[in-house]
């Protein structure tokens, strides 16, 4: 069985921004020392996926220096992760018009491998699956489409897409985002216990032929909204349901979550798994250096340079630099891609959160410069509001990469 991964990553990410103001999404970074993209990668790695492709389009210069420099896969074995820009051609000068256009438009470079099953990915979720315990389901249902699903609850399906199944897991009807109660009645999973509703994950399977098919039609450009009801229509479509962890960190709140939940003693997702550990870049930085901070509930990457009062409920990232008497709670530190002397020019502030600083309830991107005396938080400010130097989203404050925040500065 030859089976080909696609990871979608093209999209504009407008849900994340601002941290998708310079980067494509699946380059943000997570948990510290990660990039969002490493997490379908290595599903797909583990799953003995060796052949990937990742499609891209929009900020992608980080995404493709962070692939080339994390996955060198070696040179005489057939393994690759090979990166399709959109580009035009003498068929098409489009950009993608959504999901389901990128794989069209570089379906020829798959069908090159002569696969048999692609598995479709997203760049922006964060899970631990074994897609040969899908593709043996696939298989065995004689499916030409497999569909990952999750149970939810009630209040939860209304806002999702959910799958009608019958007791053998196929897949009957699909609704984008029920809302009405009355329409929900009908699309309870027979299997499952209490009252759950099967979520799309986002995770599809497609036998070569079928997706073939439903990609004939032009109009058809995205995979939620067109090619899934599509197939359910005219193809044998089953359901996967997947109980495990998985959270969908494609917007701020629950990229926010997301990261801060990996602080628990017990997170809901293990990233110190020893036989399938998330993969990233190899970096030589120093063990982080601790000179005085009250640490609890926190993720602290290696590089840092720590002088804090207290760090609280968050995540700190590679290289991140804290002041005396600063105080962070609930936040999310990305740290930074150089130390400060490595950049030959005198920065005021300097690169990092000065001496004196609260930071509560925030994401600082990388390389952020927060003056000393600096008070950051969402507390009694307005949802949605969008500055050069902040962002409040869902009750979070979201602090550019590169921003410089003077000395004494509230927001």
């Amino acid at each position: 069985m030859n089976v080909v991964g696609v990871i979608l990553g093209g999209g504009k990410g407008s849900r994340l921004l601002p941290l998708t103001r310079d980067r494509a999404k699946p380059a943000v970074p997570v948990a510290g020392k990660y990039r969002l993209v490493d997490v379908s990668i290595s599903n797909c790695i583990h799953s003995d996926i060796r052949s990937i492709f990742l499609l891209t389009q929009f900020n992608s210069v980080s995404l493709h220096q962070h692939i080339q420099s994390s996955y060198p896969f070696h040179l005489f074995d057939k393994n690759f992760i090979r990166i399709l820009a959109a580009q035009q051609t003498p068929d098409s000068g489009a950009w993608y018009q959504g999901t389901a256009d990128a794989v069209r438009k570089t379906f020829r470079y798959f069908v090159d491998e002569k696969p048999d099953l692609i598995v479709v990915l997203s760049g922006d979720q964060l899970y631990r699956m074994d897609f040969m315990d899908v593709i043996k389901q696939h298989e065995e249902k004689r499916a030409d489409v497999t569909i990952c699903t999750q149970p939810v609850n009630r209040s939860d399906a209304k806002s999702l897409g959910i799958m009608q199944v019958d007791e053998d897991r196929k897949i009957i009807d699909f609704k984008e985002k029920p809302g009405d109660d009355s329409v929900l009645d009908g699309l309870q999973a027979p299997m499952c216990d209490d009252e759950k509703y099967l979520a799309s994950m986002g995770i599809y399977i497609f036998n070569i032929r079928a997706l073939s098919e439903l990609l004939n039609d032009e109009t058809k450009n995205d995979f939620g909204r067109h090619i899934i009801p599509s197939s359910i229509e005219t193809c044998n479509v089953f359901s996967y349901i997947f109980e495990g962890y998985w959270k969908d960190i494609g917007a701020i709140r629950g990229f926010w979550e997301a990261n801060l939940s990996l602080t628990e003693p017990m997170p809901p997702f293990n990233f110190y798994h020893s036989k399938n550990p998330i993969y990233t870049r190899t970096r030589y930085l120093s063990p982080s250096k601790i000179n005085q901070c009250i640490l609890e509930q926190c993720l602290l990457s290696e590089g840092c340079i720590i002088s804090a009062t207290q760090i609280k409920h968050s995540v700190v990232s590679i290289r991140a630099v804290v002041g005396e008497g600063s105080v962070v709670e609930d936040s999310v530190i990305m740290g930074a891609d150089y130390y400060q002397e490595e950049t030959k020019v005198e920065m005021v502030p300097p690169i990092g959160i000065g001496r004196g600083c609260t930071i509560k309830n925030a994401i600082i991107d990388k390389n952020a410069c927060i003056g000393d005396g600096s008070y950051i938080s969402p507390e009694d400010k307005p949802n949605n509001t969008v500055t050069d130097l902040y962002t409040i989203r869902d009750g979070v404050i979201v602090i550019p990469k590169n921003a410089v925040i003077p000395a004494g500065t509230r927001v």
